[in-house]
């Protein structure tokens, strides 16, 4: 349940808010609420009957990372000690927004949190509705679902059947990275958070299978990330040539738009060749899909700055004490600051 003050954050907050934005709150406070009311203790989901098997697994091995995280990670774990079917594949649909000629991303403000480069509803509709909304005011937007969901450590955030189809290790870094946000949360600087959580959970899965003696799924898990990275690296790039495309002045609106789209067809010439050499999945998938500034920025949120916060994790020799602290101490500094301080470690 939220604690008090954090109730009365909110309903202040609603209080001076926009019809749109009261909305939006509202239907925010009844997602949460049928996330508390479907929740049940993994202990009793362990016990009933009739639940199947592969969830049984899932929720016992959920069990052993979060005591791992408590007592290796260094995390706190007030979350995933319960249970929530929701009888959906997504639990919420999420917005991003872009400029047509910008790789900056549109944010929204929230309360406790500040502002976040994205929007998250608990209905597909109201996501797609908000998606329109906002194209029509000529943004490049992305509208997708996603299976995991968090309260940045202000809630006991559940188990949910929506992320339990991922692999091992693929679950454990998702645990990590959400109970990561717990530990250190920086309001107002997503890219921060977000690459700190990245960074801090992949660490975290690689130390879980050394603890185990699973070499075998320690390399599994590298060559993993090394293919995803070949991916997140072209994207990136991509993102970066646009910064130079919309950077040039004296351009007609035709030959900045015609400049836009040969940049994302490079990449996907580029993704096809890389496809073709390596018969990665991934690249399939990204193929398929219909790139913008707004989409390109879900990427960039999470991995921009993950070389950083290595290298600030190697700096310390893997004491990840020293590392949390280090990275908390950093909430004093401005966005910039940040950016400038992880770049010379």
């Amino acid at each position: 349940m939220m604690p008090a003050r954090n109730w009365f954050a909110l309903l202040t907050t609603l209080l001076v808010c926009s019809c749109s934005t009261l909305s939006f709150y509202t239907q925010a406070i009844s997602g949460q609420m049928e996330l508390s009311r479907k929740s049940r203790p993994n202990a009793t989901v362990l016990a009933d009957p009739t639940i199947g098997a592969e969830v049984k697994r899932k929720l016992r091995l959920i069990e052993e990372l979060r005591a791992f995280a408590a007592s290796t990670l260094h995390l706190p774990t007030k979350s995933f000690g319960k249970y929530c079917d929701l009888k959906r594949p997504y639990v919420v649909w999420v917005v991003f927004a872009a400029p047509e000629f910008s790789v900056e991303a549109k944010t929204w403000w929230y309360p406790l949190v500040g502002s976040l480069k994205y929007r998250g509803f608990f209905d597909e509709k109201d996501a797609k509705r908000e998606g329109a909304r906002l194209r029509k005011q000529g943004l490049d937007v992305f509208v997708g679902g996603v299976d995991a969901y968090s309260t940045l450590g202000y809630l006991k955030d559940p188990v949910l059947n929506t992320f339990l189809h991922r692999s091992d290790a693929d679950l454990a870094e998702l645990v990590f990275h959400e109970l990561t946000h717990a530990k250190v949360f920086i309001p107002g600087d997503t890219d921060f958070n977000e690459a700190f959580a990245t960074a801090n959970a992949e660490d975290g899965v690689r130390r879980w299978y050394r603890s185990k003696g699973d070499l075998s799924g320690l390399r599994a898990y590298e060559a993993s990330l090394k293919k995803g990275r070949e991916v997140i690296e072209l994207l990136l790039r991509t993102r970066e040539k646009l910064k130079g495309v919309y950077a040039q002045t004296h351009r007609s609106l035709e030959s900045e738009r015609l400049a836009k789209h040969q940049a994302f067809e490079e990449m996907l010439h580029e993704a096809a060749q890389l496809r073709a050499k390596t018969g990665h999945s991934r690249l399939e998938h990204a193929a398929a899909q219909h790139w913008n500034n707004a989409r390109l920025n879900t990427v960039a949120t999470y991995y921009t700055l993950v070389p950083g916060f290595e290298r600030l994790l190697k700096h310390h020799n893997g004491d990840l004490e020293a590392f949390h602290r280090e990275v908390a101490a950093m909430r004093r500094l401005s966005p910039e600051k940040r950016t400038e301080a992880l770049a010379t470690k």
